[in-house]
């Protein structure tokens, strides 16, 4: 019998192993023809042209590959989305765990994670066909389709996933810790703000990196509403054209083989790269917040 259930063991862990290694082995696959497909673009222009270059002309002749406007489009797209989501998603989370009643929080909560069920497609319609026009119209400017409302639409996708799993970490914090910081005095809302927030901080942390990961490759969402303009930004009502757009925009355009088809390569080398970054840092983070939960615990 024990050497039937170590059999079984056994044959458990090789399984867990594989699939392991097919998550690895697919996703080095896909860098190898990745970096196969982008690096030949480098014998027309250098790296520094390639990164710095502040005009993306791939059609002209002669032709512009410089990615500096994508990328900086890329980035304030990111930061901006995360400047309304990451409040918005974790107040939202704390409200629903710690102030809402039971009644409000099972209708809430359901409505706030279907929001996260709507198709990328979706919210670029609705920010193309209703935002557009209003922001339009409220803030005098030329065009509704601008960093400003790409940021929106991102937030929009990236606030179900943050409030529905910072709202778990905090419910995982332990009702002692809660009980005892009551019981020192200090008020509901010193108690959320100064135990409950900080015993689940490593949670959140997870919540902000799975809700940002979404808004950092979202492909369909800034192809529709971003403006499609290549130029870096004055003011987030300008029109801007992140990396994955273009991508998305171009790649149906471009002859396989040709000098374009190898500069959208090696801009999808560059958001590999930038992906790349942002998890590691994220999870760093999240892993040094995770210690000092720990400790306080």
């Amino acid at each position: 019998m024990a050497e039937k259930a170590q059999t079984t063991e056994k044959m458990m862990h090789i399984f867990f192993f594989c699939i392991a290694s097919a998550s690895i082995t697919i996703l080095f696959l896909i860098m190898i023809f990745l970096f196969k497909e982008g690096l030949p673009i480098f014998k027309t222009v250098s790296v520094k042209a390639f990164i710095f270059g502040e005009y993306w002309y791939p059609t002209s002749d002669p032709a512009d590959f410089g990615i500096f406007p994508l990328i900086v489009a890329s980035l304030t797209v990111t930061v901006f989305s995360a400047l309304i989501s990451i409040p918005l998603g974790v107040m939202t989370a704390v409200y629903l765990a710690e102030i809402a009643s039971q009644k409000v929080g099972e209708i809430v909560k359901p409505v706030v994670e279907l929001l996260a069920a709507l198709p990328s497609v979706v919210i670029g319609f609705f920010g193309m066909v209703l935002v557009a026009p209003f922001l339009q119209r409220i803030f005098d400017i030329p065009t509704g389709l601008n960093l400003f409302n790409a940021s929106l639409m991102l937030a929009f996708m990236a606030v179900p996933t943050i409030c529905s799993i910072s709202e778990d970490a905090i419910h995982s914090v332990p009702v002692a810790l809660k009980e005892a910081s009551m019981a020192l005095g200090a008020t509901h809302f010193e108690t959320i703000i100064k135990v409950i927030v900080p015993a689940s901080i490593s949670g959140i942390c997870t919540a902000i990196i799975l809700g940002m990961s979404r808004a950092v490759g979202e492909t369909m969402v800034v192809l529709m509403v971003a403006g499609g303009a290549a130029m870096v930004p004055e003011s987030v009502f300008d029109p801007v054209r992140p990396m994955p757009a273009s991508i998305a925009a171009e790649m149906g355009e471009a002859p396989i083989g040709s000098d374009h088809y190898y500069a959208l390569f090696a801009t999808g080398i560059v958001l590999f790269i930038f992906t790349l970054v942002f998890n590691i840092v994220a999870d760093y983070i999240a892993n040094k917040y995770r210690q000092v939960g720990e400790a306080s615990l």
